[in-house]
């Protein structure tokens, strides 16, 4: 018997990410190959022309799993009965821009999406914020939407576990599906703690520590770090563009492990809301690692050592989310 299709919304439709991620979504790399999709597209008024060319596109892929795909700028129609939202649209910090205009411009996008989410989609839906700054954008959104549970929004740090993980295996000399465990801690920005102390190198037929194969503890505290930390402003340096590739293949990677879960003792990093785990403040949108059963419950990887750099890292990315915060509670008390 065929399986109920599910509802996808993906905001910024007619945008690079989205373009690369839509293709992926419909062909089954997120949900599965037995699994019918609809797509509900979102993006502004001044931006249908292009989406309804995404459209025909999509529909020239002939794709077996593709049940509908809904072109609209209306809100209230795109988040309709959706099982599941990828919020990738967000206003793009420009030049001369100062941070609190930013996120001004942003809270109020995301206040709106909490909202509609709010009244419109499943009580049940997962949420995946994307659009930067993505940990703050997220925190706004759950706060918008109180029907939903806290636990149902998400914003997207995968794409710099993948990014760390690529550089270790490189390191190490192996595949990146050799390297796992990495964590991602804090906010998605140049502020994130990427951490290996805890990863895990397969190597030989056996299992190690990466800083055991790395052996350059230098490197893991320093150049391991700031690769991360900037890669992505090193992607629009190379391509006068930002991340779309890797990030769609993110965007997939997390909505995959959502929804079918980490296997045995692996783990994955994701921005949640923090209940105070590891000393961070509750309510905090802040990337920690987690575990994730089949169906999307998740749970805090919890008991790791936290040392003194790694305190010191964890709680400057903190600060910052914190200042974030102060400044998007204050516009939305406007």
């Amino acid at each position: 018997m065929e399986k109920e299709p599910v509802r996808i919304c993906v905001t910024g439709a007619a945008g690079q990410i989205a373009y690369s991620l839509l293709l992926r979504i419909a062909r089954g790399d997120m949900f599965g190959a037995d699994q019918p999709v609809i797509l509900h597209l979102l993006d502004l008024d001044f931006m249908m022309e292009s989406l309804n060319g995404v459209v025909m596109e999509l529909d020239d892929c002939a794709l077996p799993l593709l049940v509908e795909a809904i072109a609209t700028s209306d809100i209230n129609v795109a988040f309709k009965d959706i099982d599941f939202a990828i919020l990738v649209g967000a206003f793009p910090r420009k030049e001369g821009m100062e941070r609190a205009d930013l996120l001004r411009r942003n809270v109020n996008i995301f206040k709106v999406a909490g909202e509609a989410l709010n009244t419109h989609a499943k009580k049940t839906v997962k949420v995946l914020v994307v659009g930067n700054p993505a940990n703050t954008n997220c925190m706004v959104c759950q706060l918008s939407a109180p029907s939903i549970p806290a636990t149902s929004f998400t914003c997207l740090t995968r794409l710099d576990q993948n990014r760390a993980q690529i550089q270790i295996a490189r390191r190490c000399n192996v595949g990146a599906r050799d390297v796992s465990n990495v964590i991602i801690w804090g906010n998605h920005s140049s502020t994130q703690f990427p951490d290996a102390r805890f990863a895990q190198v397969q190597s030989a037929g056996s299992s190690h520590l990466a800083p055991a194969v790395v052996k350059d503890d230098a490197w893991l505290k320093g150049d391991f770090i700031k690769t991360v930390q900037t890669r992505g402003a090193a992607i629009i340096k190379a391509r006068k563009l930002s991340s779309a590739m890797s990030a769609a293949q993110a965007i997939v990677d997390h909505i995959r492990d959502w929804q079918f879960g980490t296997t045995g003792d692996a783990w994955t990093s994701m921005g949640i809301v923090s209940d105070g785990s590891y000393g961070v403040p509750a309510g905090l949108v802040y990337s920690m690692p987690v575990r994730i059963a089949p169906g999307g419950a998740y749970q805090v990887v919890q008991n790791l050592d936290i040392d003194v750099f790694a305190r010191s890292m964890m709680d400057a990315t903190a600060k910052e989310l914190i200042d974030e915060r102060e400044m998007a509670v204050k516009i939305l008390q406007e």
